[in-house]
């Protein structure tokens, strides 16, 4: 299926690109959540007349993104979590109670924004996390887990 794309996408093209996708994709992902359009005529007429506001909406959202980071970054996350007397966590730090800690310290992060490709967190130490809030923009925090009794 051919698509225009209404924002960046990671792996696939850029604002306006016109790509070619399963029609799954298509159908199931990028349409529904409004980040590409089918590529008919009447809808490339369309972006063309709205693609200088799409580009100044997309402007702002990578300088909101690149502010937040710039906010985060390098920031020491503590999480105390109940542990053993070898540092083995009874359960585990997943991404909510990462989000949850950051809203605590007054960071607006959503779940979708956190990036753990190793999985929770199952011992006592320092972590690096990696936050994505935009496909260009990351910031990467330290996550510091303590044992409590």
């Amino acid at each position: 299926m051919q698509i225009i794309l209404m924002e960046k996408v990671v792996n696939l093209g850029q604002l306006g690109d016109v790509v070619k996708v399963k029609d799954g994709f298509a159908r199931n992902f990028l349409i529904p959540q409004g980040k590409a359009k089918r590529a008919t005529e009447s809808n490339l007429k369309a972006f063309e007349a709205r693609r200088a506001d799409l580009e100044k909406q997309q402007a702002e959202h990578l300088a909101q993104a690149q502010a937040r980071a710039e906010k985060l970054e390098g920031y020491l996350l503590q999480v105390s979590q109940k542990a053993g007397p070898d540092g083995k966590l009874f359960g585990s730090v997943g991404i909510v109670d990462i989000v949850d800690a950051l809203k605590a310290q007054g960071f607006e992060v959503t779940k979708s924004e956190v990036r753990m490709p190793q999985g929770p967190l199952k011992q006592i130490g320092d972590f690096p996390i990696t936050l994505a809030f935009h496909t260009d923009v990351t910031a990467t925090i330290t996550v510091s887990v303590l044992g409590a009794a």
